[in-house]
Order: C-alpha cells, then sequence, then structure tokens
C-alpha cells in the first residue's frame, strides 16, 4: 500500500500546474470573454504566471463556425509571490512544459514553457499555442529574475 501511495504522489508531482481562474471580463454582447489564470509553478515554489486568453461564446461559435477551436492568442506575466525555490527543473535550452490547457477538441493546445537561463539567472516562460498542423507564431514571453534564490 505505501509503494501505491508513494507511486501516486510520484505521478501527481510529475504532473503540469493546474489553472486558477481569477478573472473573467467580457468583451462583446455576444458573450466573447477574456479569461485570466494563475498557474503557480509546480516545481519553483514562489513564482505564479498570469495567462490571458480569449474564449469563445456559444453564439459566436454558431455565427462563425468552427465550433471545437478557440483562438491561439494568449499574453503572459510571471512574478515572484514569495521566496523562490528552485526545484529539479530542466536545464536544457528545450525548457520544461510548466501548464497545458485544450484550445480545440483534439489538434491544439495552449502551453506554458518554462527554460532556465543560468547564465543570467533568470526564468523565461513562454505561452504558445502547439498545434499538430500549421504551428502558430502567437507567443508572449515573462521572465523572473533570480536574486539569490536557492
Amino acid at each position: 500500500m505505501r509503494a501505491l501511495t508513494a507511486a501516486a504522489l510520484i505521478a501527481l508531482a510529475a504532473t503540469p500546474a493546474l489553472a486558477e481562474e481569477v478573472g473573467r471580463v467580457g468583451v462583446d454582447w455576444t458573450g466573447n470573454d477574456i479569461v485570466i489564470e494563475a498557474i503557480e509553478d509546480p516545481k519553483v515554489q514562489g513564482v505564479t504566471c498570469h495567462v490571458s486568453y480569449f474564449d469563445r461564446s456559444i453564439f459566436d461559435r454558431l455565427k462563425q463556425g468552427n465550433w471545437f477551436e478557440d483562438p491561439s492568442n494568449a499574453s503572459i506575466a510571471c512574478r515572484q509571490t514569495g521566496p523562490i525555490t528552485l526545484g529539479d527543473i530542466a536545464r536544457g535550452p528545450k525548457g520544461e512544459k510548466v501548464f497545458s490547457e485544450s484550445r480545440s477538441l483534439i489538434f491544439k493546445s495552449l502551453r506554458v514553457t518554462r527554460i532556465y537561463d543560468e547564465d543570467h539567472q533568470t526564468l523565461i516562460y513562454l505561452t504558445h499555442a502547439n498545434q499538430v498542423v500549421e504551428g502558430s507564431a502567437k507567443m508572449s514571453i515573462s521572465t523572473v529574475p533570480l536574486y539569490g534564490a536557492k
């Protein structure tokens, strides 16, 4: 039983972060919204990212077609929200996925990737759409300096 519990805890720690909706702003009369979510980095204590993205209404989906997909546009801002403690993070130039959320039925997701710039002691957070076909060039980055982080 202990081995099963330990395995479950390890699997939970390895999963990407969960987002918490902290704001929603209506942008038109059809019900389209801009959603703002808070994402705490699961491997870097003391860093929280806020991601904003467009959420299409049912009326907009009926009018525009393309029922199963939201736009790729997103913005990100990450800040130190407590003492920073680096966990076991990826240190290579490709970084590590922190968060992923579906933006279509199966082919597109919104992702947050963390890249560690060791030379400049900075964490770089990139938000972008990941698509099976025709990747999007729409992206946003935010940086968090590691002044004396552990």
